[in-house]
């Protein structure tokens, strides 16, 4: 009987967040959070070549992140559950809240540079 190694919750976490890690990627989830879309209108939103973009699509449908269907005979990507919108949506809140803060600090550091 062979032994089930289980990968550690967070490793499994970080692969997730490795695979949202290229701008390609994210721009494609984005685009996605409207509907499915064909490959060629993701084409037309993305500045890259097809191929470069097939490999990225490849990378989101192996992680589960995406998945495709044919419909008319094109090859439509959706994302595979809403809850890829709620990541890019938390993603947005926390980078505003990080670079409003950065703001704030810059704000007192300007501030304080002028009482010196």
């Amino acid at each position: 009987m062979g032994t089930s190694v289980s990968v550690p919750l967070y490793q499994a976490k970080a692969e997730m967040f490795r695979v949202l890690s290229h701008p390609v990627r994210i721009r494609v989830l984005e685009l996605l959070q409207t509907g499915p879309l064909p490959v060629r209108d993701l084409l037309a939103q993305i500045d890259i070549e097809a191929s470069s973009l097939s490999q990225q699509l490849a990378v989101l449908r192996r992680a589960g992140v995406v998945v495709s269907f044919r419909d008319s005979g094109m090859v439509m990507y959706a994302m595979s559950t809403p809850a890829v919108a709620d990541l890019l949506a938390a993603g947005r809140r926390i980078l505003r809240e990080v670079l409003t803060d950065r703001d704030g600090l810059l704000a007192q550091l300007q501030s304080s540079a002028s009482d010196d």
